[in-house]
């Protein structure tokens, strides 16, 4: 993280000095005393770019995002090089905090981003393409990682009901960090990044509830879950698709689900079966050949549908369909 000039001068050692100080302290979570010292290195050595980055990172963390594109337009203003430039991506995630899409169209094409669409256009970076991946969200709390689509290279939007400890919902949209923090696998060969939330960009209307289901067969779990989608809304099993990683497991690159046929003991999975753990959701749920009908399901509807909901998915097949203690949790 340390950042040091390559460019036309060498900084002073009391920019240095100044600058390795501040790294310590934002470590430690003074930004305040950090702050000083990267501003008193910008004032050493106002020419170099990096002194202006280390400031917009700096702003960046406290979420003081005036100042991040404040001082992120400065740094890119120094740089030497036209595109590929880490400044230029935390102009963009600033630009995108405060939804100034002129300049996040900016950074993202300085970056080396193709931005589909007129050139001169100024609402919302969209069809980029960029596909799924998953966000950590706390990740400096009891961090969960949950997956989401994409919208453009700072935002996602969650796509998997959050556990109601983390105060999260289902279809808010998240501002994320640009460097991903570990990885995910799926049961086809397909990696995923997890990147780290930064603050809620957009929140979510749509309630989270907790329910009890019977499902006599997998094939029952996942009509609920099709049913739910059909509806423009999400219930997610999370007896299944929940567990328990510690801290290096989650930020490593680790299998998002069982796959199917012949059950799979992962080392890194720290929950038992049929018990959600609060950290990690697999993308799908794979119970090889153990099958608990008792199951613990989130659903994110709105009040005047989720028991009509859960309803007409009993009485598509009563004799092998229930559910009982419902319940709002976030």
């Amino acid at each position: 993280m340390r950042i040091f000039g390559k460019g036309r001068h060498r900084p002073s050692a009391s920019w240095r000095q100044a600058t390795d100080r501040a790294f310590t302290l934002i470590g430690d979570g003074r930004y305040e005393d950090a702050g000083a010292l990267l501003t008193r290195a910008a004032d050493l050595e106002p020419w170099l770019s990096e002194s202006w980055f280390n400031l917009a990172l700096l702003h960046k963390f406290r979420h003081d995002w005036e100042q991040a594109r404040t001082a992120g337009l400065r740094a890119v203003a120094l740089l030497d090089r036209d595109t590929g430039a880490p400044d230029w991506w935390n102009v963009g995630i600033a630009a995108t905090a405060l939804q100034d899409w002129p300049l996040a169209r900016r950074a993202w094409q300085a970056y080396g981003l193709k931005i589909p669409g007129e050139a001169a256009a100024s609402g919302e970076p969209s069809g980029m393409g960029l596909g799924s991946a998953a966000v950590r969200i706390s990740p400096e709390g009891e961090a969960e990682v949950v997956w989401g689509r994409r919208l453009d290279p700072a935002r996602i939007e969650v796509q998997s009901i959050p556990l109601p400890s983390s105060g999260r919902r289902w279809g808010e949209v998240i501002l994320h960090d640009g460097v991903p923090h570990g990885e995910r696998t799926t049961a086809s060969g397909d990696t995923y990044p997890v990147f780290d939330e930064i603050e809620l960009w957009a929140p979510s209307p749509v309630p989270t509830w907790v329910v009890l289901l019977e499902a006599q067969e997998p094939a029952d779990r996942d009509a609920l879950e099709l049913l739910a989608a059909d509806a423009g809304f999400a219930a997610e099993d999370w007896s299944s698709s929940v567990r328990l990683l510690c801290r290096t497991c989650s930020e490593s690159r680790m299998p998002s689900d069982e796959g199917g046929g012949e059950r799979h003991v992962d080392p890194h999975d720290h929950s038992e079966p049929g018990q959600p753990g609060p950290l990690g959701h697999r993308d799908t749920g794979g119970e090889g050949d153990l099958w608990v009908p008792e199951r613990e399901c989130g659903i994110a509807a709105p009040p005047a549908l989720v028991r009509g909901l859960l309803d007409g998915w009993v009485a598509d097949s009563p004799d092998s369909r229930s559910w009982r203690d419902l319940e709002e949790v976030c």
